[in-house]
């Protein structure tokens, strides 16, 4: 018995039907049994024995086709250290790192111009969202809080 349809991938399925029809099995069976065309199963029977009879090359999943990345490995892996610096080491006036920042930063190092919106998806998949850093008033004095903590807080405290 064959597995479902939807817990085989589209490799997969490629490599069955070549089996199947390789064992003895008429195509058009095949491609029944697997749901797909018998076009579909000639038509990777005729990859397999170009190409793959030793190693299934012709029926392994190709690269998905599209635009290539605007930045390579290195260059990502550069910005991607920018922002684990301060904003303000790249002459911006808070510490808060936002697309549009690193657009810009971008496309003055690097001169690869990004659209902040992709680049916002860009860094989402990469786990960065854009963090604002915590307010902290000028006056803040840490001995002085420690030494309340220390000392003043315990006695406030409910027991």
């Amino acid at each position: 018995m064959l597995m479902p349809r939807k817990a085989l991938s589209a490799e997969q399925v490629r490599r069955l039907a070549v089996r199947l029809v390789l064992d003895g099995d008429p195509p058009d069976l095949v491609a029944e049994e697997l749901e797909v065309s018998e076009r579909s199963v000639w038509r990777w029977l005729g990859r397999w024995r170009c190409r793959g009879r030793l190693s299934d090359d012709g029926l392994a999943m190709q690269p998905g086709r599209g635009r290539p990345p605007k930045l390579d490995n290195r260059q990502a892996t550069t910005v991607l250290r920018w922002l684990d610096s301060s904003a303000t080491e790249f002459g911006f006036i808070t510490d808060r790192w936002t697309a549009p920042r690193v657009a810009s930063v971008i496309e003055q190092r690097m001169g690869v111009r990004m659209n902040p919106r992709y680049l916002n998806a860009w860094l989402h998949e990469r786990g960065i969202t854009p963090q604002v850093p915590p307010r902290l008033a000028r006056e803040r004095n840490e001995e002085v809080i420690a030494a309340w903590l220390a000392h003043a807080w315990p006695g406030i405290k409910k027991k």
